[in-house]
């Protein structure tokens, strides 16, 4: 267990959030079809977001190119924190914002030297 660590667990973790989230854009149901319109958005943005949040977890499940999908990662939730609390639905935000936070913690921690116990 020497080799392990909680960073790479919670950037797997935020790889697999992300890839269940891009293939429900993608295949987006009734009612995500329903947010997006109700939010503004063209009727084709689902798959944007879709293909981002994939583009993220490819990026961040491959330890050369963790940070920059941790920084796409975390600019997805924020626009999905906006764009949910700018449209009045505050508790939307809870989700968004929550793993916003787990990226930015995910961000600033990799690659960061680690201390010999």
């Amino acid at each position: 267990m020497r080799n392990f660590h909680w960073n790479s667990v919670l950037s797997w973790l935020l790889s697999a959030f992300f890839i269940v989230g891009g293939i429900s854009n993608i295949i987006a149901s009734e009612a995500i079809l329903s947010d997006y319109d109700r939010w503004g958005y063209p009727e084709w943005f689902h798959y944007v977001t879709g293909m981002l949040e994939l583009t993220a977890a490819i990026l961040i499940f491959q330890v050369r190119s963790r940070k920059a999908g941790i920084a796409l990662a975390a600019g997805i939730m924020l626009s999905a924190a906006v764009t949910v609390l700018v449209h009045g639905e505050l508790t939307r935000a809870i989700a968004p914002l929550l793993v916003l936070f787990v990226a930015i913690v995910a961000f600033l921690t990799t690659g960061a030297k680690r201390r010999r116990t």
